[in-house]
């Protein structure tokens, strides 16, 4: 309703596998993501999509996603910023940068939710790896906007840590995988005298006092229901 007077700013992070629909009927389409995995939509108005398969679930398919992960300037939307910033300012809108890591979008976009699990008990040097590119391109490429003169209030990143019941993993496991990326993102902000805002849905009651020690500005949202 053009109540919240918000713009937001993203770039592009994935490998960029082939995006392909596999099938389509009257109710869902499914479909290739540029993340590597299958996914099945359904066409109702506000709907949750299925995810069928996963590309990306050993090393070796993540060093090739990796190394498709490039930082090419056609990933910051340059054309869009030009178009539309001097507006923003003026109407002095909240302008949020949108970045992409963390637990929630590893295992919901690129991994899966067992297959990620398991790999932070088995395989943590590889779920840091991750981890850190994720960041790493969002640092990056947001960096380069900032540098060419356009500036936003925050960054904002979602991480669902938690379901209805209770969290996906423990406060130590927090404390080992997850915090120090949510940190060095709050730093980065922080460092260009802006906020730094965490999306979680989920019960995370658990996890609190170290979300907080994070430094974040702000936690979205409370949910009802968890």
């Amino acid at each position: 309703f053009e109540v919240d007077k918000v713009a937001g700013i993203g770039v592009d992070i994935t490998p960029r596998f082939p995006v392909k629909v596999l099938e389509e009927t009257e109710r869902y389409k499914i479909v290739t993501t540029e993340w590597g995995v299958t996914m099945k939509n359904f066409k109702e108005e506000d709907s949750t999509p299925e995810m069928l398969d996963f590309r990306v679930t050993t090393q070796e398919a993540w060093d090739e996603a990796k190394a498709r992960m490039t930082l090419d300037e056609d990933r910051i939307p340059w054309a869009f910023l030009k178009e539309n910033y001097d507006k923003w300012r003026a109407e002095g809108l909240w302008i949020q940068a949108g970045f992409w890591f963390g637990f929630d979008v590893t295992h919901s976009w690129m991994m899966g939710t067992e297959n990620l699990l398991v790999a932070m008990l088995e395989e943590p040097e590889l779920v840091k790896d991750m981890f850190d590119t994720y960041l790493n391109r969002g640092e990056t490429l947001f960096g380069r906007i900032w540098d060419a003169g356009y500036r936003f209030d925050e960054i904002s990143w979602p991480d669902d840590m938690g379901y209805k019941g209770t969290t996906f993993f423990s406060s130590n496991m927090y404390r080992e995988m997850v915090q120090p990326f949510h940190k060095r993102a709050v730093e980065w902000a922080h460092n260009r005298g802006i906020y730094a805002r965490l999306h979680s849905c989920g019960n995370i009651m658990s996890l609190l006092p170290d979300v907080m020690d994070t430094g974040i500005d702000c936690l979205n949202p409370l949910e009802v229901k968890a």
